[in-house]
């Protein structure tokens, strides 16, 4: 009779060990990315990010990262926003600035003000009296997109604010009153480029 628990035992073992091979995790060389010659080449999502006065020169490397991830169309750094080559920036960006399309501009606004002109509707990340909150963007009747997200501190300037078509407001349900601007830009290119997908 013990015998016949331990078999059943190990049958039991046997069955939760297959199983997790059935799910085994890849390797970075199993993920069939492209190459960063082939990610330049590839049609981008109509998608542009612009960064107003982001100091944090981490958060700036994250946010290169991050849209090499979600496949955007350029990154603009504004303002005070560090670019590379820096050691600080490449840490977090992990190449990407090496895949990005991206340029530095002292001034924001007539950044922004092209784009507009170019017919890409503006949408600043903010809080403010009247937004749009993240899971509704999938309604907004536009093919075009700027995203802009502001200062860690400070946030988007207000007359960059009062230059957009909308205010997108991600829902929080803590005590904080923000999301650090990095995670923030995940959160946002994630809702914005499932339109395109």
């Amino acid at each position: 009779m013990g015998k016949s628990n331990r078999a059943s035992g190990n049958s039991k073992i046997s069955r939760v060990l297959v199983f997790h091979n059935m799910n085994r995790k890849l390797k970075l060389w199993e993920l069939e990315r492209p190459s960063e010659e082939d990610f330049k080449k590839q049609p981008k999502f109509p998608i542009v990010v612009v960064l107003d006065d982001i100091r944090s020169l981490s958060n700036v490397g994250s946010f290169f990262r991050t849209c090499d991830a979600f496949n955007v169309e350029k990154l603009y750094l504004g303002g005070i926003t560090a670019s590379p080559p820096h050691r600080e920036i490449q840490k977090t960006a992990l190449g990407a600035t090496e895949s990005m399309d991206w340029e530095h501009v002292a001034d924001t606004k007539s950044t922004i003000q092209e784009l507009q002109a170019a017919g890409y509707t503006i949408c600043s990340i903010e809080q403010a009296e009247e937004t749009t909150s993240l899971e509704a963007v999938s309604t907004l009747g536009a093919d075009m997109f700027v995203l802009v997200f502001g200062n860690e501190v400070n946030g988007v300037d207000q007359t960059i604010v009062d230059q957009s078509d909308f205010v997108i407001e991600v829902p929080q349900f803590g005590t904080k009153h923000s999301l650090n601007v990095s995670v923030c830009a995940g959160v946002v290119l994630w809702e914005f480029a499932k339109r395109f997908i």
